[in-house]
């Protein structure tokens, strides 16, 4: 009994022609997890792109006019959705003010308009990286937010993406608000 179990061991040893099986199988899930990361990690930078793509065009959508309505601010905030598509428009925040520096230095808040996010009130004192404002002039200032949603999150999780973007006006000196 102990020979034929030995006999059998032995063939099974010099027996190769699962070897291939076996390794597959060891590697495997190693592969199906880089793939998934390789493809959560490119639609992350793509909703990161997007959302500086949405950054960059409604400041630009703002800072071309000098008097902003009530329905363009509609359509302005409506057109950051659009171009946040095919990612989830419910995750989306943005707030767009107009921010200006008086000859004394002060910086403060003229108008501001959100959608997810509250507009910062008008006339309150906000920071500004050193050498956005001049001394008379005002920037248009857009804060962009998105709650990413990993559709793999075991891997790497649900985070949050943001992007400020500032740009002068070009037709006036400041962009008022109707």
């Amino acid at each position: 009994m102990i020979r034929a179990l030995r006999n059998i061991l032995c063939r099974l040893g010099r027996d190769k022609s699962g070897v291939s099986a076996v390794e597959f199988a060891l590697i495997a899930p190693v592969m199906v997890v880089l793939y998934l990361g390789m493809v959560e990690i490119s639609l992350a930078l793509s909703a990161d792109r997007k959302v500086t793509n949405a950054a960059s065009a409604l400041a630009d959508l703002i800072a071309q006019d000098d008097v902003i309505t009530d329905a363009e601010m509609t359509d302005i905030l409506n057109a950051g959705v659009a171009i946040i598509q095919p990612f989830s428009a419910d995750q989306f925040s943005v707030r767009i003010s107009s921010v200006s520096m008086s000859l004394l230095g002060e910086v403060e808040v003229d108008w501001s308009d959100g959608r997810g996010m509250l507009p910062r009130a008008p006339g309150s004192q906000p920071t500004v990286p050193a050498g956005v404002l001049a001394p008379g002039r005002s920037v248009v200032w857009v804060e962009v937010a998105y709650a990413y949603q990993a559709p793999f999150r075991e891997i790497t999780g649900d985070f949050d993406i943001n992007e400020e973007f500032f740009l002068r006006p070009r037709q006036s000196l400041s962009v008022s608000r109707q």
